[in-house]
């Protein structure tokens, strides 16, 4: 297939939708698909890719309001008429809903192109985070508007999928996500960086993962250390990613160990060497840090949806507490952290839980999907064009 892809963010940024993308698409290509990608330019420095079956074009990018880590993009719809005539796709998706993707979707109307869409962020509770919670409503409608104007929407889980048909957003399919076993492991634990923590083997190093921003609750994550901390004064607090909290939670915990972002085998190092990992976002779609830790061999508390209620086996592999209930949340980490054995038992069922989550098995549904619409469309366009010719 030719398959069309305009997102708002793509590697190198980091971020979930940027890492499922790159997923997805390494699997395509490597399934022999042609691809072409339409994305915001990343800064001045920024060059489009072009290798083989891949072919990157640039729009012009700004940065979001209020989320400055994030781009989004404007193209013309002579543009896409352009790069559309070298590069027809039989098949278009479209992984995020701003500018961007709102022109691509339309173009694919006018040209008969089937288009899929993603719903990767809850860009509507993001809004209650930021002092703009009465813009939610409105935000809320143009998702809806915008995701029924596409042949599906694909989401990561089934509890998602009856959310969002409940809303009316039209046809609503579930592309699951996976984790990559072969970085994400135990054996990545390492006593040099626990020791650049300042802690011994037997000491507690809490970590969480993520952006550091008001959507992600934080505030839940730092009360459950601190009673941790108060039985325990010797445990540490670890986070990993950046983030407009970053300066404020630095000023207010100078104990805290902040190590900025970290991708590949140096994030693969910081789950290992941690003994509990504490995620406490109730604004995910899916939250693909949980599958991460998971199989690192870590105990994980969350809550309880998304990721979490998918994949932690009933309490089996992981502790997922009811939302709203950030108590409980604290009471789960003052469990696991209290007892080396229940970490291990429950870390040990969570790694062999993650790794049965392959994401061979999450491009080929892809795959899947993209070619029934795909076909769907090829379809419609020759019943088209025999209309025409009678």
């Amino acid at each position: 297939m030719q398959v069309g892809i305009v997102t708002e963010t793509f590697r190198p940024e980091v971020n979930g939708v940027a890492m499922t993308l790159g997923r997805l698409v390494d699997g395509l290509l490597e399934r022999g698909h042609r691809i072409q990608i339409i994305r915001p330019a990343q800064g001045r420095n920024d060059r489009a890719a072009v290798n083989g079956s891949l072919r990157e074009h640039l729009a012009p990018g700004f940065r979001i309001p209020f989320y400055p880590d994030m781009h989004t993009g404007l193209i013309s719809r002579m543009r896409l008429r352009r790069l559309w005539c070298e590069f027809r796709p039989d098949v278009l998706y479209v992984a995020t809903e701003g500018p961007l993707g709102r022109a691509a979707v339309r173009q694919a109307a006018a040209w008969n192109i089937p288009a899929l869409s993603g719903f990767h962020t809850q860009f509507a509770h993001y809004s209650r985070h930021y002092r703009l919670g009465w813009l939610e409503p409105m935000v809320e409608r143009y998702l809806r508007t915008f995701h029924r104007s596409t042949a599906c929407t694909l989401v990561p889980t089934r509890d998602l999928q009856r959310q969002l048909e409940e809303k009316g957003f039209g046809r609503v399919e579930v592309l699951s996500r996976g984790v990559d076993c072969s970085l994400f492991h135990p054996r990545r634990r390492s006593a040099d960086l626990r020791a650049a923590w300042g802690l011994a083997d037997n000491e507690l190093a809490v970590l969480y993962v993520g952006r550091l921003a008001a959507e992600k609750n934080l505030e839940d994550a730092v009360a459950a250390f601190e009673a941790i901390q108060w039985e325990q004064p010797t445990a540490r607090f670890v986070l990993v990613g950046d983030g407009p909290e970053r300066a404020r939670l630095a000023v207010e915990h100078p104990e805290f160990i902040f190590c900025g972002t970290q991708t590949g085998e140096s994030l693969a190092h910081h789950y290992a060497s941690a003994d509990l990992f504490l995620f406490p976002s109730r604004t995910e779609t899916f939250g693909n840090v949980v599958l991460e830790a998971m199989a690192s061999g870590l105990p994980v508390v969350a809550y309880d949806y998304a990721a979490a209620a998918q994949h932690m086996a009933g309490g089996q592999a992981g502790m997922a507490v009811p939302l709203e209930d950030p108590a409980g949340f604290t009471r789960a980490a003052l469990r696991l952290s209290r007892s080396p054995l229940l970490r291990a038992r429950i870390g040990s069922l969570a790694c062999e839980q993650a790794c049965r989550v392959d994401w061979a098995d999450v491009v080929t549904r892809f795959e899947t999907l993209l070619h029934q619409y795909g076909a769907r469309g090829q379809r419609a366009r020759n019943a088209a064009s025999l209309a025409m010719v009678r």
